[in-house]
């Protein structure tokens, strides 16, 4: 607000010597509207001062409503002969315009926002379950070694475990080691846990992948001495994808309009009717 009334001091100096045909008055609606066009040309310039270089900044504006800066600056000086008006009840108009305009673009927000998260939760799928996995011989470890292709997006692995007293990997505990691997081969996010015996545990580990990215290992028992014979039990085994937000949007609008104009169906069903 300071930057607008800058402005009209600047207006007040530039064009208070220039003698022309009576200017207009403007109707206090629609300074309100100049108004409310002048703060978001504030907001755009940011904190740059406003000076009397930079009238035509606010030049196009007033000649939006047929007005020109002189006008405006000739509408101003009348308030104070005016007994029943206020200069502050039309800047506080204003104010409530762009309130009102806030208020709605918050919403819309907020529905874009809900959009996303729909069709987040509608793309989510399950790459892999199972209920329960028992390993009892060493041969049975290759049951907990899993690695999956991987697209750009999150993958979320969960389980819970089990390692009894049967298990005779006493010397060394047994370690659940998970990571992405690259194109080149190398590893990141990298997670290495070690497992605990004689009580049910639970694992949740959310992986990231990108472009770069190849592969997710999940390698739930691993040894790091000589094994022995295990004994543990998994359940409920859940690795869950979610794409990325760009494409889970993509994939909902293609759901809900059956056909996207530009994709291969299009161009078929064209083709077809041409026939």
């Amino acid at each position: 607000m300071k930057h607008l009334f800058r402005f009209f001091a600047c207006a007040a100096f530039v064009f208070g010597g220039v003698s022309c045909s009576r200017p207009k008055t403007i109707p206090d609606n629609e300074l309100s509207m100049i108004f409310h066009d002048a703060f978001l040309a504030n907001a755009y310039l940011g904190g740059r001062s406003v000076t009397a270089d930079s009238l035509n900044v606010y030049e196009p504006i007033f000649a939006r409503y047929g007005y020109t800066t002189r006008d405006v600056q000739y509408t101003i000086g009348n308030f104070s002969r005016r007994k029943s008006a206020r200069l502050g009840n039309v800047v506080e108009r204003a104010i409530g315009i762009l309130d009102a305009e806030g208020r709605v673009y918050d919403r819309e927000v907020a529905i874009l926002d809900t959009v996303d998260n729909v069709a987040l939760r509608s793309a989510r799928r399950i790459v892999r379950a199972d209920s329960l996995i028992r390993v009892r011989t060493l041969a049975d470890t290759a049951r907990l070694r899993f690695v999956f292709d991987v697209v750009p997006g999150t993958y979320d692995v969960q389980l819970t475990y089990l390692v009894d007293s049967l298990d005779r990997n006493t010397a060394s505990a047994p370690r659940s080691r998970m990571w992405l691997e690259s194109a080149d081969g190398k590893q990141s996010q990298n997670y290495n846990i070690i497992l605990r015996r004689g009580s049910e545990g639970f694992i949740s580990r959310r992986f990231t992948a990108d472009s770069a990215h190849r592969r997710l290992h999940v390698d739930f028992f691993s040894f790091t001495a000589r094994p022995q014979r295990p004994s543990v039990t998994v359940r409920d085994f859940r690795v869950e994808f979610t794409p990325s937000k760009p494409q889970a949007v993509d994939e909902l609008y293609e759901r809900q309009l059956g056909l996207r104009i530009f994709a291969d169906e299009f161009f078929r069903a064209a083709q077809k009717d041409s026939i």
